[in-house]
């Protein structure tokens, strides 16, 4: 078959990746299209290795860094924390409560007992422990802190850090090659100045309307041809656009319930957060070419009586994240995918009088995939020099973007972050194509 003829079936199979060759569609869009109908030279744009994927993952409220990553080593720690301090490796069950779990070249420290996805991940080289995160004059407001990380600004003002990253490496994205969040609002990190995500709590949600408008537009080929690109609206005029734009959307949406309505090639936990992931990994099984993924899960600020419900998002957080791990080796896509956990914030040193703990600072971030340097990055925070009885970070969560854009996305990263940051060394393998 010649190089640039296809079969009417093929074309219905990739209209995805069709839809958007029209007069308006951006560059690289139009690049990764016809690479993926066979053509190498025009698969990407130079040194954008567009076949790797983020994953991020909020935590939402403020995540208790000291009882995620436990500094069991310290004497501080137990007498900061007499009630709701995690135990020592080897202790003996107290109340129903387990002792943390021992990590390997990492003397005192060990995770929360209901950690075991991210003990798993960690023994098999594929967790990155990056101790004590934060950034300068840190802000304790959940929303400002949240925008700060957010937007990768310490003034918490403009476009999301990520919707910058599309900017710089494409003038704008159609449904949905950029960015998808899974939930109800696409997060600020993800708004560029000219990139804008898509957001669906669940796939059939995410439909495209004018099938129940118009029934003739329920084929592919139709509405190419109404979009103007086979015939119909003039190239470059407005109608032409929002033409091409319904027929993103519409073969956008197709897609993704096609591919959520298969059965998952590992079992996924029942939580919030594991359906979330398990919508992701369909959708990266797929072969969508979405480069950024983002999930979030709430619940994390603990003011009182802690201990019970922050065991239960440890365990649907380690629990989810292993599956999701286990789910893209499952594909033959483990080397592609890199996930990043984070939380606006951690707790205060201290328990207050609830047993629980108030807004803190500095917290741990996490870090999942074959191409990390799997282990702990960073000393654990003082539990004794302390910024008003907070932890002081000890490296800037820019320079985690840093790395994360520099030696994944390779991005510009200064260009994207408006400013240079020390580069931790944290991506070391070459991922797999």
């Amino acid at each position: 078959m010649p190089d640039n003829a296809f079969t009417r079936r093929l074309f219905l199979e990739r209209s995805l990746t069709l839809a958007s060759l029209a007069a308006t569609v951006p560059c690289f869009i139009e690049r990764s299209a016809l690479g993926m109908l066979g053509n190498p030279l025009l698969s990407s744009q130079p040194g954008v290795p567009d076949h790797r994927i983020l994953v991020i993952v909020q935590l939402g409220g403020g995540n208790d860094g000291l009882n995620t990553v436990v500094p069991y080593g310290s004497p501080d720690y137990y007498n900061a924390r007499p009630q709701i301090g995690i135990r020592a490796p080897g202790a003996a069950v107290q109340n129903g409560q387990q002792a943390a779990l021992e990590l390997a070249n990492a003397q005192g420290i060990g995770l929360h007992p209901n950690l075991t996805g991210f003990k798993e991940l960690y023994d098999g080289g594929l967790l990155t422990v990056v101790q004590g995160v934060g950034y300068p004059n840190p802000n304790r407001s959940h929303f400002t802190s949240m925008d700060i990380w957010q937007t990768g600004r310490l003034d918490a003002k403009g476009s999301g850090w990520i919707g910058r990253y599309f900017d710089n490496t494409c003038n704008g994205t159609p449904i949905p090659e950029g960015a998808v969040a899974i939930g109800r609002n696409a997060p600020l990190a993800m708004q560029g100045d000219i990139q804008k995500p898509i957001a669906f709590e669940n796939p059939s949600l995410f439909r495209w309307l004018g099938e129940d408008l118009h029934g003739a537009m329920k084929d592919p080929y139709d509405a190419i041809n109404r979009a103007g690109a086979v015939g119909g609206a003039a190239a470059g005029t407005q109608r032409e656009f929002l033409m091409r734009t319904a027929l993103d959307a519409q073969v956008a949406s197709d897609k993704i319930r096609a591919a959520v309505a298969k059965q998952p090639l590992v079992e996924y936990p029942q939580s919030g957060l594991a359906n979330q992931l398990k919508t992701i990994g369909a959708m990266i099984r797929a072969e969508m070419p979405t480069r950024v993924y983002y999930a979030s899960m709430g619940g994390f600020d603990t003011h009182g009586g802690q201990l019970g419900p922050h065991a239960n998002l440890m365990r649907q957080l380690g629990d989810s994240v292993l599956a999701f791990q286990n789910d893209m080796k499952a594909q033959g896509n483990e080397g592609r995918v890199l996930t990043m956990v984070f939380s606006e914030f951690g707790r205060r040193v201290k328990q207050n009088a609830s047993n629980g703990t108030d807004h803190g600072t500095a917290a741990p971030m996490f870090l999942i995939g074959p191409s990390m340097k799997a282990g702990v990055c960073g000393n654990h925070p003082s539990l004794t020099d302390l910024d008003q009885g907070d932890l002081k970070y000890g490296i800037d969560f820019r320079s985690v973007y840093t790395s994360v854009l520099e030696d994944w996305m390779k991005a510009p990263a200064d260009k994207i972050l408006r400013g240079k940051f020390a580069k931790p060394e944290l991506i070391v393998a070459k991922a797999k194509a």
